[in-house]
């Protein structure tokens, strides 16, 4: 049976994390939540090639190529011992994406099912993400890595659509509401119950 691969999306400052681990909360013994972002950490942490290349893209706030990640990505999923991994923080951007349905194609163990977008405005990221009192850095930052998503996010979202792949969820809202409709959404997508 392949692992079931569900992705979560979305601007940052969405909840992807916060979600992705409370739907693990819920249901441990069937859901694994993996972050890209605290894999990709871990080997910068560990000072691996992989490591060092991460590095220099997430200290600049730009993407990590497709290819110096994948090999992490799917070697997560497969050491995972639950049925279905939900996952965020990738694919980000184009190239990614690209990578990952080539990689999809070729490994068999590995089944995408859905792909789940937080959509959130702007401004809510902003609240959500910079701190009182924030330095001018710290909200360069911030721009540049919206800008980032949102001059990628409509080619991801078409792309995800056209194959049937696309769910939105609007992530504005009350996060005990959030949180439930990705729940009913997952339990009709894998049948949990």
């Amino acid at each position: 049976m392949p692992k079931k691969l569900i992705f979560m999306i979305g601007a940052p400052g969405s909840g992807k994390s916060t979600y992705s681990d409370k739907i693990n909360e819920m249901h441990p013994e069937d859901i694994d939540s993996i972050h890209v972002g605290d894999l990709l950490r871990d080997e910068v942490e560990q000072g691996t090639t992989i490591g060092k290349i991460v590095g220099m893209y997430i200290e600049k706030g730009d993407l990590v190529p497709g290819e110096v990640i994948i090999y992490e990505v799917f070697g997560r999923i497969r050491k995972s011992s639950k049925s279905i991994v939900l996952m965020d923080g990738f694919p980000r951007g184009l190239n990614q994406m690209k990578i990952l349905a080539d990689a999809l194609i070729y490994d068999k163990g590995i089944e995408l099912l859905s792909i789940i977008e937080l959509k959130v405005s702007r401004d809510v990221a902003r609240q959500r993400l910079l701190p009182e009192g924030f330095t001018e850095d710290e909200e360069a930052l911030f721009e540049h890595k919206m800008e980032t998503y949102e001059s990628l996010i409509g080619k991801i979202e078409k792309f995800y659509e056209d194959k049937g792949l696309l769910t939105v969820i609007d992530a504005q809202r009350d996060q005990d509401q959030v949180l439930q409709d990705i729940d009913n959404y997952l339990k009709k997508l894998v049948e949990l119950y």
